[in-house]
């Protein structure tokens, strides 16, 4: 009878300590989450409410933006990850995919291509503005040609030039006038020019044709004496003499007096129309990228590209830090869990570790038991 009884006790004390161990420890995992909310009794607040992560979420969610921050999202962990030699190859092989299917790819013209930024009715505007251009350099350049004298707008290596050329120039004059005179249309030229005069006198150049003997000596005469003016160095000095003086009066005269009476307007609407048929920038902006600049892609791939990326990836590696800094990753994180729902929160944690939480409240109860027959061995022992 007393051994039934021990056994009974031992049972029942086992019994005990495993509900009492087994509820202990699923009321412990409650409490993680639960209550939600504080609970009051008046003014009073009920111990241990809220459960022990709401009561501590703004800790909690400091300590998870530290973790992140400090472990997770390392500027080392984006440096492995993202700037690599794979990656960037990859960045580029992209990159140039997308120039070539954006530039060279489409139909789009370049006027096309103006009117999606916004520039609408580019051929015009164009056209216009380089008109205006013309205009104003057409102003400058005629105002700084008529503004002065022609020695001062003529080139000093023309002006030197053409004073060494005035030497030859009057050699060459002279030699002209005597071949002329010793020609046979010069000949007649001064016969001429005898008759006329002797014509002109009446009866005096009758007088005076039979006093030398008929034109035809006058004539022989006159060229013998005008080969030996023309032969003399009197006249070559003369001549320098001359030449020099209206040299001198050239370079002194104002230019607009000398080209004020050229049409400036006529020649500004010549250059005018030249340049708009020449410019045709409706045509030329009616044209695709491709048309201009056949091998485009593959000097972009060559030699735009790939500095373009390896550009883009050292500047990127280099502000990481300070980019990460800006963005406060650890304040994300603590917003997101500080907004995030508790119910919500115990859902997720729940649904991962449902099982070991079924086997610690398991194993809360095997403990309980075996701390209740313990207990009963004891007492029986005593006993």
């Amino acid at each position: 009878m007393k051994r039934l009884n021990a056994v009974l006790t031992i049972a029942v004390m086992a019994v005990i300590g495993a509900v009492i161990g087994g509820v202990t420890n699923h009321l412990a995992i409650k409490m993680l989450f639960r209550p939600h909310e504080a609970k009051y009794i008046g003014n009073w607040r009920i111990p241990f409410t809220p459960g022990l992560i709401p009561k501590r979420r703004d800790e909690l969610a400091s300590q998870f933006g530290r973790i992140v921050v400090d472990y997770l999202l390392t500027p080392d962990t984006f440096r492995n990850k993202l700037f690599t030699p794979a990656m960037q190859e990859k960045a580029e092989s992209a990159i140039q995919a997308m120039i070539e299917k954006q530039l060279f790819a489409g139909d789009r013209t370049i006027g096309g291509w103006l009117e999606t930024a916004g520039v609408g009715g580019a051929d015009e505007k164009i056209e216009q503005a380089v008109l205006g251009l013309v205009d104003s350099k057409f102003a400058e350049a005629k105002g700084r040609l008529l503004d002065g004298t022609v020695g001062e707008k003529l080139p000093d290596r023309w002006i030197g030039e053409m004073e060494e050329r005035l030497p030859k120039a009057r050699r060459y004059l002279i030699v002209r006038a005597m071949d002329y005179v010793s020609s046979i249309e010069g000949k007649a030229t001064i016969r001429k020019m005898i008759d006329d005069f002797l014509e002109s006198k009446g009866t005096l150049g009758s007088m005076l044709q039979s006093m030398f003997g008929g034109s035809d000596k006058l004539v022989g005469k006159v060229q013998r004496e005008g080969l030996k003016f023309l032969s003399a160095p009197g006249t070559a000095n003369l001549l320098d003499d001359l030449i020099g003086r209206e040299w001198e009066k050239l370079k002194a005269r104002p230019m607009d007096e000398l080209a004020g009476g050229f049409d400036w307007e006529g020649l500004r609407k010549s250059i005018r129309g030249y340049v708009k048929q020449e410019l045709a920038a409706g045509e030329r902006l009616d044209k695709t990228l491709l048309e201009y600049w056949p091998g485009g892609a593959g000097w972009l791939r060559e030699n735009v590209t790939p500095a373009l990326t390896a550009f883009g990836f050292r500047q990127a590696e280099a502000k990481m830090e300070e980019a990460l800094r800006r963005l406060k990753i650890d304040q994300m994180v603590k917003e997101q869990v500080d907004t995030f729902p508790v119910a919500k929160l115990e859902d997720l944690v729940l649904g991962i570790s449902r099982r070991e939480f079924k086997m610690i409240t398991v194993l809360g109860a095997v403990l309980g038991g075996l701390i209740g027959i313990v207990q009963g061995l004891l007492v029986f022992l005593i006993n």
